[in-house]
């Protein structure tokens, strides 16, 4: 583990970005720098997400049955753009 020392933490404290950003000099490779419970959130996230066969089994015959019910209807479109993860 690297231990920040007093200047770092002022610099990560005075950064406007959020998360602050860090960058190794010789190799020009950013890192974010998250809290430790944060990056245990989004660990658990990424983990379920990656190992849950039955989600990715399911997605395309509820897809199918979705269609089938009238969500392919041009005026359901609507719903794509209120859809959180296609925001940019």
């Amino acid at each position: 583990m690297i231990e920040l020392t007093l200047e770092q933490r002022q610099d990560v404290i005075k950064q406007v970005e959020t998360p602050p950003r860090a960058i190794d000099p010789d190799t020009a490779i950013t890192y974010v720098l998250i809290r430790e419970e944060v990056y245990a959130k989004i660990k658990a996230l990424l983990i379920e997400e990656q190992n849950n066969q039955f989600l990715q089994d399911m997605y395309l015959p509820v897809m199918e049955t979705f269609g089938k019910e009238g969500w392919d209807d041009p005026a359901m479109d609507i719903y794509n753009d209120l859809d959180p993860r296609r925001q940019s």
